[in-house]
Order: C-alpha cells, then structure tokens, then sequence
C-alpha cells in the first residue's frame, strides 16, 4: 500500500506495449492471447477480481507467459498486494533482465513501502537496461528528492536553527504537496508562449521548523463547466478555451462537465462502448483524491467544422502521474466544439 503523497506520485508502468515496442518478443510458449487481453480490458475497468481469476487461468496454462505476469503484477499492484506484485516483477526481472518496466514497478513499491534505497537501485538497473526510459529518469528524481528530504530532516535534527537546510527542506516538501485550487494562467502574448492550464497550489506559509508535511485541506468543489456556452474569439481562441475548460473540468473532479465535451461519435478507446467508457472515466476521476493537469497547446489546426489541437499534458494526483504528447480531434457542433477523438502523441 502507498504510504505517502510522495510514493504515490511517482509513475508505475502499466502498459505491456512498451515491451512489443522494445523490440521484445512473446515466447512460444506464450500463455492464450485472449485470456491476457480479457484480463488486461478488465483490469482497464478496474474490475480487478475478475481481472485476477482471468489471467491466473491463463498462467495456469502457461506460467512463464511474461505479458500475463506483467499484467498481474499490475493487479496486484492495485489490489494493495505490494509483497505480492514484489514477488511477480522480481520474477520478471531474473527471467528477462532487458526489461525495464519491471524494474520501475518494483522501484514504486519499495518506495510505498519507504525502502527508497532499493527503490534507486531498480531505477538505475531499468535506466541501465533502456537508457532512454524516461519514466524511470523521472522516478529516479522523485528518489532522489525524497532522499534530499531525509537528509534535511536530519540536519534540522541536529540544529533546528539551520536556516538553509530549513528553506531546503520546504522546496522538498512542496515538491510533493497535493494541489488546492485550480488556476488557469494564458499565454504571454508578448513572449508567444504556449497556451497553458495549470491546477496549483495556493502559497501558503511555510512552517520549515517542522519535520511533517500538514494535512492536505480537501480540494474545493469545482463548479461544473459549461460545454454548452460559446467560446469567444477565433475558431483558433475558441478551440484552445474548449481545451483548457475540458482541463479544468477535469482537473475539477466535475465529472458531467468532463464528459459533456466528448462527442456523441466519440472514438472509445479499446472498443469499449460508450457507457462503459463513461463508467471507467467516472471511476478514474473519481477514485484520486485530488487532480492535477498542466497543458501546454502547441499547435491548433482548423479545417471547416474539424479542429485538431496536440499539447504537452502533465497529469498528477495522489495515485499516479503521467507526462505525455496528446493530440484532440474536435468538431463544431452549433455554437461549441467537441472532441471526436483522443489519442497520445502528436
């Protein structure tokens, strides 16, 4: 089980497509490809039961199945098995050393489990394996974040009067600090930034004589968006303050207010219908206690009725975080654009 905000920002792998895209190849012997994908789409629903008997089928008939093990590492993962989804991705590791996500899964549960020295080490054998991960870089800097914090504790232990190591330790701890309020900044028109949304927290007074991060206040009830209203502006403006509102609403935990900007053509992902997509986006807003997303748009194309818009998305919250290329095609419906489809990358 995660024990602290910060354990529980840092990212876990969950996709078994880095490993195709590694180059890596199932064995032979391979487990039944429809039993791993069933249990992988239910896993997605976070029907995690149902998704734990499908694969332990599956490996039943085939244990050395690496895929099939990797995904039930990740159910275990979420089910709070930490000394369980250990023993699995330890396993992953001595069977196929090249991998790097097994090592990063294990690098997150030591680190719930506070044994952030084990956790560096994973991380530096997933970087020596792909020294292109950059999941595990990004990790890795939470680790070493974290052990910096330590070692302020210490030092403020030893003289509560040091200064230095005071302020040090405030920029640590802020590091990992839930958001608050949400606040959305636009661009400098006159430096041609990019057009940004960004869920902060509000500065507060720092106490740095204290050890202990403070209880994190519950976020502020967002109010719901309003996908309906007529954006200002350009179709270009108009486009970008549909992005930045469906952030917010997002971001905002407002999950009618989320939805609303998704077309009634949607493109699901993974076939799922559109009920049951609703039910898993409902879920996955839901379930974190707090949301954070950073967009940075850098690109906005308009043709007729159909836009497409690709940013930089940061995503936090108190069970994951993410940071990635995303690309939105919408549509003008009336006086409002809505999104047709939504994929990673550019």
């Amino acid at each position: 089980m995660l024990t602290s905000s910060f354990a529980r920002s840092l990212r876990i792998c969950g996709s078994t497509l880095l490993i195709a895209a590694l180059g890596w190849t199932a064995p032979a012997t391979a487990g039944p490809a429809e039993d791993t994908k069933e249990a992988t789409r239910l896993y997605q629903q976070g029907k995690l039961d149902q998704a734990l008997t499908k694969i332990n089928a599956a490996l039943a008939q085939q244990p050395k199945d690496a895929q099939g093990r990797f995904i039930k590492g990740l159910i275990l993962t979420e089910q709070k098995k930490p000394a369980d989804a250990i023993q699995v991705f330890t396993s992953l590791t001595e069977d196929y050393p090249e991998l790097p996500e097994p090592y990063n899964n294990l690098a997150v549960l030591y680190a719930s489990q506070g044994n952030y020295d084990k956790a560096k080490a994973a991380l530096e054998l997933a970087i020596h394996t792909h020294p292109s991960y950059a999941t595990a870089y990004e990790n890795l800097g939470d680790i070493y974040a974290q052990l910096a914090r330590r070692s302020y504790d210490k030092v403020l232990q030893l003289d509560k009067t040091n200064t230095t190591a005071q302020s040090k330790l405030a920029m640590v701890k802020d590091l990992f600090s839930p958001p608050k309020n949400i606040a959305v900044a636009s661009a400098d028109p006159a430096k041609a930034t990019p057009t940004t949304v960004a869920v902060t927290q509000t500065p507060t007074k720092a106490e740095p004589a204290k050890s202990t991060p403070s209880k994190p206040e519950p976020p502020a009830k967002a109010e719901p968006a309003k996908a309906a209203t007529k954006p200002a502006g350009s179709a270009d403006e108009q486009v970008k303050a549909t992005v930045l509102a469906w952030a917010k609403a997002w971001a905002g935990k407002d999950v009618p207010g989320y939805l609303a900007f998704y077309a009634p053509d949607f493109d699901t992902p993974d076939g799922l219908s559109r009920a049951a997509w609703e039910a898993q986006r409902k879920d996955r807003i839901d379930r974190p206690k707090s949301i954070s997303v950073d967009l940075k748009i850098s690109k906005v194309t308009i043709k007729g009725d159909e836009a497409t818009a690709v940013f930089r998305q940061t995503y936090r919250s108190d069970t994951s975080k993410s940071n990635n290329t995303k690309t939105l095609k919408l549509i003008r419906s009336g006086d409002k654009w809505l999104i047709r489809s939504e994929r990673a990358g550019a």
